[in-house]
Order: C-alpha cells, then sequence, then structure tokens
C-alpha cells in the first residue's frame, strides 16, 4: 500500500519527500571537546569504506593483552564513550575509541546507518589487530544504542571478535523508527510504512537480517548485554527480548539503573564489566 502511495505521487514531490526522510534522520555531528586526559593516548587516522576515514584515539595497554574497540552510539562521539577509558586501560587493555562516519571528526558519508557503523567497526578491527601492542591478542567490541547493535552485528559476521559488551542495544531498527515516528505524530500508513521501506533501500540491507533480535542467534563468543531499567529510548524488554533470543549461556544480561544517554549507570557496574571480559578474554 506504502508502495502504491508512492507511485501515485509526482516524481518531484516523491524526490521531495525521501530528501526529507534522510534529511530528518540524518545524525547530529557533535565534535570532541575534551580528549582522554592522564592517558598515553595519541589521535589516528583509520580507512574505513567509500574511501573516507575516521577519527579515532588509540589508548595503548599492556603488550598482549586484549584490545577493544569502542564505540559510541547515534549522534554521538569517542568523547561520550570517556567514562570509561580510565578504568579498562588500567585492567590492561588496550582501547581505540572511535567516531563512526558523519560523527564527532570523522569523514562524511552519502549517509550513516547501523551497517555503515559495523563497516567502520572492522576496519577499526583490522587496524587495531596491526599495532605492537595487539598483535595475536584477542580483541573485543564495547558498543553503545546503535553502536552495540552494530557490533552485535559484526560479532554475527566475524568470528575474529573475541567478546561484546552491549549497552543499551535495541532489538529491531523498525521498532525504534516506529517510536521515532510516534513521537514526531507521523502515521504509519501510508508515510510510515513507506519511510520504513525507504530507509531500507536507501541503506541496502532489510530490517530483519540486521536486527539484534536476530543477529544475536548467530554471535558465537561472549555476549554481557547491559541495560538501564529507566532508558526511556530503547525500553528494558528490548533487551530481555535479545536475551531470549540467545543461542548459548555465554550472553549474559544485566540490568542495571540508570537512563539511555548515560549508557545505564555504567559507573557503578566497571568491575562487572572488567570482570566479564577478562573472563571472556581469558585476561589474568
Amino acid at each position: 500500500m506504502s508502495l502504491i502511495w508512492a507511485a501515485l505521487l509526482p516524481p518531484v514531490l516523491l524526490w521531495g519527500v525521501n530528501r526529507g526522510i534522510r534529511r530528518s534522520l540524518a545524525a547530529t555531528r557533535e565534535r570532541e571537546t575534551a580528549q582522554p586526559e592522564g592517558l598515553p593516548w595519541r589521535q589516528v587516522s583509520i580507512p574505513t569504506a567509500n574511501g573516507k576515514r575516521l577519527f579515532a584515539w588509540y589508548i595503548p595497554g599492556q603488550a598482549g593483552a586484549p584490545a577493544l574497540v569502542v564505540m559510541h552510539g547515534w549522534g554521538g562521539n569517542a568523547q561520550m564513550m570517556l567514562p570509561l577509558a580510565q578504568p579498562l586501560h588500567a585492567a590492561g587493555y588496550s582501547l581505540l575509541m572511535v567516531d563512526a562516519r558523519c560523527h564527532g571528526q570523522s569523514d562524511d558519508d552519502s549517509f550513516t546507518s547501523m551497517p555503515r557503523f559495523a563497516e567502520d567497526i572492522e576496519h577499526a578491527m583490522r587496524w587495531l589487530a596491526e599495532q605492537p601492542e595487539a598483535l595475536n591478542a584477542p580483541l573485543g567490541l564495547v558498543g553503545h544504542s546503535v553502536g552495540a547493535g552494530a557490533a552485535l552485528l559484526v560479532a554475527a559476521r566475524n568470528s575474529h571478535v573475541a567478546a561484546v559488551v552491549s549497552l543499551a542495544a535495541f532489538a529491531h531498527p523498525a521498532g525504534i523508527m516506529r517510536r521515532w515516528m510516534r513521537a514526531k505524530h507521523i502515521p504509519f500508513w501510508p508515510l510510515g510504512a513507506y519511510i520504513l521501506f525507504y530507509v531500507q533501500r536507501v541503506i541496502g540491507h532489510r530490517f530483519d537480517d540486521i536486527a539484534p533480535v536476530n543477529t544475536i542467534f548467530r554471535v558465537n563468543c561472549p555476549v554481557l548485554l547491559v541495560q538501564g531499567r529507566e532508558d526511556e529510548t530503547v525500553p528494558v524488554e528490548e533487551a530481555e527480548a535479545i536475551f531470549a533470543r540467545r543461542q548459548n549461556s555465554r550472553v549474559e544480561l544485566l540490568v542495571i539503573p540508570g537512563s539511555h544517554d548515560d549508557y545505564g549507570d555504567i559507573g557503578l557496574q566497571l568491575g562487572t564489566l572488567t570482570s566479564f571480559l577478562d573472563r571472556a578474554l581469558k585476561h589474568p
């Protein structure tokens, strides 16, 4: 029905509708205003898909110890993940804190999406694996929100991922988009249904194929799903839905106090997080 409705629109009007969809869904760019002070960091530039480059902070840890790619969420940047840097580095981990394309200080691209976050994570992993401190070391992923969903997507298709910490991943892209449309008072028929169709066509992936509630079934490495109990952007039921689709006992669920933007009250749970990573990555 939504496609029939779209086909009846004059081409110029349909172009305007599509342009409006892309503009309204574009991520807000927030550039870093702070740095990983007190840590042995350096700024690096990492090649990614489409000839673009990613801004990142590399914080080397103990030689041979596990290394982590840390990815922010939609509209975020590496600075927003800095609360994790000091404790993870103190635990010995090397960290690569990345800005996805169209975010922070990374290059622009034609659009951003969860699959493109995943592409950026995979290119970051390749770069990290070549660093002297991380040679032959286990590689883990830490992601928030869209970055968490992208981390699970990468782990579902890349056997080199040794562990994932997912902070506030949503269960299904269609669900979070439906909530966004309700908040914007966009009727599902016919416009909302067309928006879902159009976004899937633009990103080149069906939502069902990339949804964390589905990719978790294909993830073989240990996963810690962390979810804030007061999260109104991604309700706790979404983490429970992902957890219910796990294929083995190596997927754990940690529900804690907190909202979405602070990715749960993670400051009080850093011991649990580092304990999980130490076990999952066999770090003494």
